[in-house]
């Protein structure tokens, strides 16, 4: 089961440069995120949310793949290729999985101005090494659905410099 942990930063940047390193650990195979997201909230107080998986391109370039093959069926191939790249644009744009949306919306809200947010699903982490490693983003722990001995842990190595 995964582990949904939210932690925030005193700028609109560090968030990105978490992601960049948990992407960096993920290659290392060190950690396995299911999915991960931003949130950053302007100075003017505006939330944007960044999504690392991008539904839509994935699914338009999946449509397009079945469509083109269904089309060398019916001898129409560039018609299947573009209805099929319509069909999976369409359904990526519908399709939410990994960490809801609202949730990313409702927690963003409550971050200051000019801060930022990152949220991840882990499936699973060589938790020592990962939290050494993010030790040097002195984030503030929002969320998690660790167990509180772990949340406890976490929160300690955010904290120190």
């Amino acid at each position: 089961m995964s582990s949904l942990i939210a932690i925030g930063f005193k700028d609109e940047f560090t968030a990105d440069e978490v992601i960049l390193d948990l992407r960096k650990l993920q290659q290392e195979h060190l950690i396995d995120l299911e999915d991960a997201a931003i949130v950053v909230r302007n100075k003017e107080g505006k939330v944007k949310i960044k999504q690392t998986q991008e539904l839509i391109a994935t699914g338009a370039l999946s449509g397009g793949f079945w469509g083109i093959l269904l089309g060398f069926i019916f001898f129409n191939p560039l018609l299947g290729w573009a209805v099929g790249t319509l069909a999976g644009g369409i359904s990526g744009a519908f399709t939410d999985i990994g960490i809801d949306d609202n949730f990313i919306r409702d927690v963003g809200s409550t971050i200051e101005p000019g801060t930022s947010a990152i949220f991840v699903l882990v499936r699973q982490a060589t938790s020592d090494k990962v939290l050494q490693d993010l030790r040097k983003f002195e984030g503030k722990v929002l969320k998690t659905s660790l167990s509180n001995e772990n949340e406890a842990r976490l929160r300690a190595v955010l904290t120190k410099s």
